[in-house]
């Protein structure tokens, strides 16, 4: 099969490009060449921008059997992918997000695709909201560009729509954070206590849907939510991965507010206790797709696993403030111990 994957030069690209290429697949990458692969000549390389014109010079005249989109952020995104590509792939996968929920007033937990449409939630002011809110809204709008190519001329596209993904790749290095903060002292702080629960899925899931996605008709012009099966509560998921470590972990309830005028960022030290956190039904890939998730406790044995086998030189954003949280979470403690312990 020939294959376009656009973007995903880390994470979920890579594993998927590493994949591919073991299954005897050809590959073209279009990316800006910001960052260098390991692929060697084994992949076709196209550099430059997909926003500007270089999309359409680069890709003309070519025709490919399946293409995996991974840098389609908006309708201006989705309507040239269908220009370009049109006639000349045989099926289009675009990576949507679980935040094109977010941004719907009142949306149910757990977002099933049918809860798609609905009010909208107004523009927050400026700040971290409205960053999320852009980017849950540009996402709605590169799926309605496919939804209309697809209604216009059948342009053969499908929408993943993916929660918060972990795997032992993540760049953004989420899991990694709380990883650090269990091995050093063995004391998390956890903003809000972690009661809210959580369904993200693995990176290796995700791969392992796409390759058994491609080509298939009855996805064109449809969506569909891949998410792991357990939804553990945040405290629940740390104690989880505390075990796969090995670690007796201790977890500090604070409130946010708490941290913010200690001057820390509660994102910076929980990535997982935001607002814009989707949680979604996998149900209907699953009866659809036969998309099966890896239990949760193998996924997190297996960062674990890549975490001490190769360890970063350098602790993940947000370290160096450590000492100020360790010193908080005493201070907690000193004033009401049985109130701010919340596991281990």
């Amino acid at each position: 099969m020939r294959v376009l994957i656009v973007g995903g030069t880390r994470f979920l690209g890579h594993e998927l490009a590493w994949r591919m290429l073991a299954a005897g697949h050809q590959l073209t990458l279009f990316n800006r060449g910001t960052r260098e692969d390991a692929f060697g000549d084994r992949v076709e390389r196209f550099r430059g921008d997909r926003r500007g014109p270089d999309f359409a010079r680069l890709l003309a005249g070519r025709s490919f059997d399946a293409a995996v989109d991974f840098a389609a952020y908006d309708a201006v995104d989705g309507r040239q992918a269908a220009e370009v590509l049109d006639g000349r792939v045989g099926h289009y996968l675009a990576i949507s997000s679980g935040q094109v929920y977010l941004v719907r007033e009142g949306c149910r937990r757990p977002a099933r695709e049918v809860d798609y449409e609905g009010p909208l939630r107004a523009q927050p002011p400026d700040g971290p909201d409205r960053g999320e809110w852009e980017y849950g809204m540009g996402k709605r709008a590169l799926e309605e560009a496919l939804e209309e190519a697809w209604q216009a001329r059948r342009f053969p596209a499908t929408r993943l729509r993916l929660p918060m993904v972990n795997g032992p790749r993540d760049h953004f290095r989420r899991l990694e954070c709380y990883l650090w903060r269990m091995l050093d002292d063995v004391e998390v702080l956890l903003p809000g206590g972690g009661d809210h629960r959580v369904r993200h899925v693995w990176s290796a899931s995700v791969v392992a849907a796409i390759l058994g996605l491609l080509g298939r008709r009855a996805s064109f012009g449809e969506a569909y939510n891949l998410a792991q099966q357990e939804t553990p509560t945040l405290r629940e998921l740390l104690l989880m991965l505390g075990e796969a470590l090995g670690a007796q972990v201790r977890l500090v309830a604070v409130e946010e507010d708490r941290l913010r005028s200690a001057g820390l960022d509660p994102l910076a030290l929980s990535p997982f206790s935001g607002r814009w956190m989707s949680f979604l039904d996998p149900s209907r890939a699953q009866a659809e797709l036969g998309f099966r998730h890896e239990p949760l406790a193998s996924c997190l044995d297996k960062v674990v696993t890549s975490f001490l086998a190769h360890p970063a030189a350098e602790p993940p954003p947000g370290y160096e403030r450590r000492a100020e949280e360790r010193a908080l979470a005493e201070a907690l403690r000193a004033s009401a111990p049985a109130a701010a312990r919340t596991g281990g």
